[in-house]
């Protein structure tokens, strides 16, 4: 072979496939990690609720104008913003709006945007505009406050992080599953947050118990968006100290008369992400198979003015026994694991309460 050919060559470097595949896996995972699953703590988004709360910001659709077709936001977004399905984007965007999926919606909806029971229209059915909430968060975006990168293409720029004025990772919650890890965090009530952000930052040496306590606050627990009753403390305990436990919600009932010495079981909340429709399946079937006696009617008489799951019981049936029996038997009693994973600096982080709020209150820089 000429010596010139010889020297035009590529130099080949031999390469152990083990290191490749060890390295290219972890370049993977990092790439879904960062860009696809993990919320940022700064402002609790994922890139895709991020990229939609900035599309329709940038569409003109704020909480004081008419309601747009949910497919010119999803078209937006794609063309714009976001590299991958439709899908992806409309359930993130459907999870926005739904009232019993965030404690403080981020997108007002107009149409059939799903239910504890139902999934939403398609998105040629439905409209939607940003709620208040999300105003809150894109509020002063325009003037430089957060850094900005390149879009996919490289043609337009977007937020890194958004300004968000409430600390929307502990308001709303967040859950997602990455490579290798995952994160579920728990939503709470806005004004308990508030107060215990107050608190740390009068006094940064503030210690959880300063922040946390269930009978006296600030922060009393977790405050689901569908009810249910927190079932002993220390999980959120555990939670709060640790950034992981695990946290038992029992759904809410009450007994009522039914005359001629009967009783009923009214279910009126239910744990959260519990299906409805699931749970009185569930419930049914128990009783034709004889698991859970002493009913003799089930019907769901929910409606507007809120969740009403109705069990009419026997004359001879104790009713407290047949309500255990419930919680032992069916989704009226469920475990919600905590492990509240966000991106810190870029990173991967499990954060204690009072971590994730120093998160919130840091200097973001510019």
């Amino acid at each position: 072979m000429p010596e010139e050919a010889q020297e035009s060559r590529p130099h080949v470097s031999p390469q152990p496939i083990e290191d490749e595949l060890h390295r290219s896996y972890i370049d993977y995972a990092m790439s879904v990690i960062v860009g696809r699953a993990l919320p940022d703590v700064r402002d609790g988004l994922k890139p895709v609720q991020r990229r939609i709360l900035h599309a329709m910001n940038d569409l003109g659709m704020g909480s004081g104008s008419a309601h747009k077709k949910a497919a010119r936001v999803v078209g937006e977004v794609l063309g714009k913003w976001h590299p991958h399905g439709d899908l992806a984007v409309y359930d993130a965007l459907a999870r926005m709006v739904q009232d019993f999926s965030l404690r403080y919606p981020l997108i007002d909806g107009q149409g059939n945007w799903g239910s504890t029971e139902d999934d939403p229209a398609a998105m040629r059915y439905t409209e939607c505009r940003l709620a208040k909430t999300a105003e809150a968060m894109l509020e002063d975006l325009e003037k430089d406050t957060v850094d900005w990168m390149d879009n996919f293409d490289g043609t337009l720029k977007e937020p890194l992080v958004l300004p968000s004025k409430f600390p929307n990772l502990l308001v709303n919650g967040s859950s997602g599953i990455a490579v290798g890890m995952a994160t579920n965090i728990p939503p709470h009530n806005l004004g308990e947050i508030v107060d215990a952000l107050i608190v740390l930052i009068d006094n940064p040496q503030a210690e959880l118990i300063d922040l946390y306590n269930p009978e006296t606050g600030p922060v009393r627990g977790p405050d689901f968006p569908t009810g249910g009753i927190l079932y002993g403390a220390d999980g959120v305990a555990d939670a709060y100290r640790t950034g992981r436990g695990l946290i038992r919600i029992r759904a809410k009932a009450k007994f009522e008369e039914a005359g001629h010495d009967r009783a009923r079981i009214v279910i009126t909340e239910i744990p959260y992400m519990v299906s409805k429709a699931s749970l009185v399946e569930s419930i049914a079937l128990l009783v034709k198979s004889k698991k859970i006696e002493g009913v003799t009617d089930l019907r769901d008489e929910s409606d507007r003015e809120g969740m009403r799951i109705v069990l009419e019981l026997k004359r001879d049936a104790v009713e407290d026994v047949v309500l255990n029996q419930l919680y032992h038997h069916t989704q009226m009693e469920t475990t919600f694991g905590v492990i509240n994973l966000a991106l810190l600096d870029g990173q991967p982080r499990v954060l204690p309460l009072k971590d994730s709020m120093q998160a919130f209150t840091a200097p973001h820089g510019v």
